[in-house]
């Protein structure tokens, strides 16, 4: 690699990482707890007990009350509202029923209710109003980390920010080699000074935490463009499903029919899998005119991907079921890899300890940076390496 080309590439590495460290900052440090939501919502939220622990709520087993008699329990309890989504835990008898004001509602006007569906007992309620404690801070997080509270165009331009960081990582391999090719990997100059010690510190967890900020990173700029994903899947893959449909009238709430019969005629349709959700008719997830139930594989990584069903919410029968496309499948994958919920609390560990290297090696970058020497390109070759000229 000749001078001109390494030039070329420290200058693409250097503002891809400096347009992004302090984005990538917030990323960590907002992303750090919500590793850990499942656990922390767990130690502060109190655990309601249920009847018939163990059992799971996907419909099969017996003495689980019917999904007719749970939505009308949600209703009764939400007057005025309309049915948006109906979700299950497949191994234990929970479930939630979310709803709004239309069927369309925003998730800002939604309100979750959970219930215990082998007593029929609400057991909890999350609305907008309702959030308080750890509670609230997690929603927080969660929202600053998501779009930084400013909906799409935040999300794409945290897209954006993931896309420079990648840049920047695959600019830093580039140019590894040509940089270290005088010293053996791992070595810590720390008898020169303290800037060439933060600059071996820097090249050092850069490189060996170099696969997984590429997956996060590469996972995150996926997960930004949720919105557009979802639309383009219910704009394509949706509309030819219903395709009948497509010059009828909304159906109206109040000619929902039976969820029961619905979710037999899906189970026939697709046999082998549970449910994962209901979406309503009118939201994002389905048509104005069917019950999509969504079902999963029984395996960690299948019940990742879903495959809907579409049911006449009128009559209650089967029009039509497909995998989703290849593009909404890697959001589905990408959105448990990004915050390592995979492989339980030791994956959730090791994210945890590659978050922190990712801060050290974003500070340590904007460090070098600040204290850059004035020197020519060729006394900057001969004394650094790749993971160094970001900050240069």
């Amino acid at each position: 690699m000749n001078r001109s080309t390494i030039k070329a590439w420290v200058w693409v590495h250097k503002w891809a990482s400096l347009i992004c460290t302090a984005f990538l900052l917030m990323l960590c440090l907002t992303g750090l707890p919500l590793i850990f939501h499942d656990e922390i919502d767990y130690l502060t939220e109190e655990q309601p007990q249920l009847g018939m622990p163990g059992v799971g709520s996907s419909g099969t087993a017996e003495g689980l009350l019917p999904l007719d008699e749970m939505l009308a329990r949600a209703l009764a309890a939400r007057p005025g509202e309309v049915p948006l989504y109906m979700a299950f835990d497949n191994d234990q008898p929970s479930m939630t029923i979310t709803t709004g004001p239309r069927p369309d509602a925003p998730a800002e006007e939604m309100t979750i209710l959970s219930f215990d569906r082998s007593t029929g007992e609400q057991i909890g309620m999350v609305s907008e109003d309702s959030v308080s404690g750890v509670g609230a801070v997690m929603h927080f997080l969660l929202q600053l980390h998501t779009d930084m509270f400013l909906g799409l165009p935040g999300m794409l331009f945290l897209c954006a920010m993931g896309l420079a960081f990648v840049i920047a990582l695959v600019s830093g391999v580039v140019l590894y080699a040509p940089f270290m090719r005088k010293l053996d990997f791992g070595t810590l100059r720390t008898d020169r000074t303290a800037r060439t010690k933060w600059l071996d510190y820097h090249n050092l967890l850069g490189i060996a935490a170099l696969a997984w900020m590429l997956v996060v990173g590469l996972t995150g700029v996926i997960n930004a463009l949720a919105v557009p994903i979802e639309k383009m899947w219910k704009a394509d893959e949706l509309a030819a499903m219903t395709r009948d449909y497509a010059d009828r009238a909304p159906l109206y709430p109040a000619d929902y029919g039976s969820l029961d019969k619905a979710m037999a005629a899906a189970r026939a349709a697709l046999p082998g899998n549970n449910p994962q959700f209901i979406a309503f008719p009118g939201g994002t997830f389905s048509s104005n005119h069917h019950y999509a139930v969504f079902f999963q594989g029984d395996t960690p990584l299948t019940e990742r991907l879903l495959t809907p069903a579409l049911i006449d919410a009128e009559t209650g029968t089967f029009t039509a079921a497909r995998p989703m496309p290849w593009y909404y499948q890697a959001l589905s994958l990408s959105r448990p890899l990004h915050f390592g919920d995979y492989g339980g609390l030791p994956l959730k560990l090791l994210w945890a300890a590659l978050t922190l290297f990712t801060m050290h090696i974003l500070g340590t970058g904007l460090y070098l940076w600040l204290t850059r020497r004035r020197a020519s390109v060729t006394a900057r070759v001969s004394d650094s390496s790749p993971l160094a000229e970001p900050a240069e």
